[in-house]
């Protein structure tokens, strides 16, 4: 059975040859390799190295080398073909079944790659020839060198409809299309060059081996770029434009960065940052994005500063946040005023593109700002919204620790922007309606025992169960706290749960103790109200009620008080008998209503438990 070089590409593309080799040799990381002692001669110092980035392992002392087909076939005996299941079943792919044409397709694909070599070294001679003048002189307008040219083989295709084809004649028409060269019309009329007029940048395959073209126009004309079609040499969604030549680079600077055009990555390397590479027109894929991780863990995208490129990099964030593994992340540079790469060289050189790049945006920052898009986040209907699409947002990873974090960073930077705010000033006033005309809140001693006893008990109940921090904490965080220990421990509860959203047992201990309360291992914290949730170390459903219920009476008594006050600034100000008995019944109605809120706060703490 004959397996198809893309095939086996793929294959090697998706196994991890250390993971592999590991299974059976200790090895020990090096750097970006591994090392071990050879299982293949006796030595006593480690001469064997495993690379991943290059999907090899060599032997300084044997000259064993090979990959992870060969591995399995010269270190575990197997036949090629049960290397080549056993590989495939570990990486998800189906071996393609028997086909008797597949020999003969593999020794096809042969041809396919000697006639587009073949295609490359022609448009070259047809760049230098009479017909590329008008090509020279736009690579001369753009400022693409002589040494630049060669080196990325640009060509030139003349704007004719059989010249490729002539000139190609040897291979013959059938591979010529094959290849993407010809086009057939389906009406059986002759075959004619698909390429007419265009400027020529070969597209190479990891190998370095001509895979396919990119065509940019000369002058006017659509499309702009024209692509060759896939083939059973190019396939569009796994490649990257100048992999060969980054990969190398990119290992030696540390980084890695995906422009949007050829034009853009040619006009990098001329400026000495070869460590650049281009998706063919479409968006960044998951296949694309797997082979930049394999050559480091944070790949930075700088696409076009305009919408669209702004919309590419947001889709690629997306992506990229669902398809990564911990360890892996994006790093995003946003070019100003709609300038592209290629502009920014152009205009002050690699120093000034260093100076863009410096600065990179997280891929937390671009998923916060693709939720956020087209909300007005001024009020709680946006601001709602946007919690619903972060939360979405995080969830998508499947790796728990991952949606974890994100998570927990989302949350961060909205109460940063929008939530412990208590509305208003350093003394405590919300918009001026903090005291009033009649100063600060005061209640009769009484009542603000149980209050305050209420609040004490939520307070303790949420460093024990930090769960239900987030189910209350806009709530929580509005409330009107008279006793300054209260108010430093509720912000220290809000804070806690913001940048440490699992609160160890040295958390909670500091925030008991700032309330005078024994530590976790005692729940006789409030003895003075029996709330489950400071009782039962088990009951966490029961616990959570509670405790919403709870913040939420309180929140609502808040409410009556504020409006009670109002009320009884105006008896004060409009003495009218008029005003006089309606002003005061609605006090009287106010008034029962919060002693029946804290009275209903209370119940709760004497319920059933308290029974038993």
């Amino acid at each position: 059975m004959a397996l198809s070089p893309q095939f086996l590409d793929e294959l090697r593309d998706r196994t991890t040859l250390s993971t592999l080799i590991g299974r059976t040799v200790k090895l020990t990381r090096k750097g970006r390799e591994y090392s071990a002692c050879c299982p293949f001669h006796q030595e006593k110092t480690p001469s064997f190295y495993v690379n991943d980035e290059k999907g090899f392992y060599h032997c300084f002392g044997c000259s064993a080398h090979g990959d992870a087909i060969k591995w399995l076939t010269e270190a575990r005996g197997l036949p090629f073909m049960d290397a080549v299941k056993e590989l495939a079943a570990t990486a998800g792919m189906e071996v393609p079944a028997p086909d008797p044409r597949a020999a003969a397709r593999a020794e096809r694909a042969v041809g396919l790659t000697d006639a587009m070599e073949a295609a490359a070294r022609w448009f070259q001679d047809q760049l230098a020839g009479i017909d590329g003048s008008e090509a020279r002189a736009y690579l001369e307008k753009r400022g693409i060198a002589a040494a630049t040219i060669k080196a990325f083989g640009i060509g030139f295709a003349p704007d004719s409809r059989g010249k490729l084809r002539k000139a190609l004649d040897g291979f013959g028409d059938q591979m010529l299309v094959d290849c993407g060269l010809l086009i057939a019309p389906e009406d059986s009329r002759e075959p004619y060059d698909r390429f007419r007029g265009r400027l020529m940048i070969p597209i190479r395959d990891q190998r370095g081996r001509t895979i396919a073209f990119g065509g940019r126009i000369i002058g006017q004309g659509e499309p702009k770029y024209l692509n060759s079609p896939e083939t059973a040499l190019f396939d569009k969604g796994r490649t990257l434009y100048n992999l060969d030549r980054a990969a190398p680079a990119a290992r030696r600077a540390g980084r890695v960065i995906v422009v949007e055009g050829y034009l853009d990555v040619i006009a990098l390397a001329q400026a000495g940052i070869d460590e650049a590479v281009a998706p063919l027109g479409t968006a960044l894929t998951e296949a694309q994005l797997e082979r930049l991780w394999k050559i480091v863990d944070v790949p930075t995208l700088c696409f076009d500063g305009d919408n669209a490129g702004q919309k590419a990099a947001m889709r690629a964030a997306e992506r990229a946040y669902a398809a990564m593994v911990p360890g892996q992340s994006l790093r995003f540079v946003s070019l100003p005023g709609g300038k592209d790469p290629d502009d920014v060289i152009r205009e002050g050189g690699a120093a000034a593109f260093e100076a863009v790049a410096a600065t990179p945006r997280l891929l937390v920052d671009l998923l916060w700002e693709t939720a956020a898009a087209g909300l007005d986040l001024a009020g709680p209907d946006g601001r709602a919204a946007l919690r619903h699409r972060l939360d979405e947002v995080a969830n998508a990873h499947t790796v728990r620790v991952i949606a974890e974090e994100y998570r927990r960073a989302f949350r961060d930077r909205f109460y940063q922007d929008f939530g412990w705010k208590r509305g208003g000033d350093r003394d405590g006033n919300r918009d001026g309606r903090g005291g009033g005309a009649g100063g600060p809140r005061r209640l009769p001693p009484g009542q603000r025992a149980v209050e305050e006893a209420v609040l004490r008990a939520v307070l303790v109940g949420l460093a024990l169960w930090p769960r239900a921090i987030a189910a209350v904490a806009e709530p929580l965080s509005d409330l009107l706290i008279d006793d300054p220990q209260l108010s430093e421990v509720r912000d220290e509860l809000l804070s806690t749960a913001i940048t440490r959203p699992t609160l160890d047992d040295g958390a909670l201990r500091s925030i008991l103790d700032m309330l005078r309360m024994p530590p976790k291992g005692d729940r006789g914290a409030a003895p003075e109200l029996g709330y489950a949730f400071l009782k039962s170390a088990d009951d966490s459903e029961s616990a959570e009620y509670q405790l919403r219920e709870l913040v939420e009476l309180l929140a609502r008594e808040q409410a009556l008080t504020q409006e009670f006050e109002r009320v009884a600034q105006r008896l004060i100000e409009d003495l009218s008998p008029s005003n006089y008995e309606a002003l005061e019944s609605r006090r009287q109605a106010l008034r029962e209503a919060r002693a029946a809120l804290l009275g209903r706060a209370y119940e709760i703490g004497s319920g059933p438990e308290e029974q038993v």
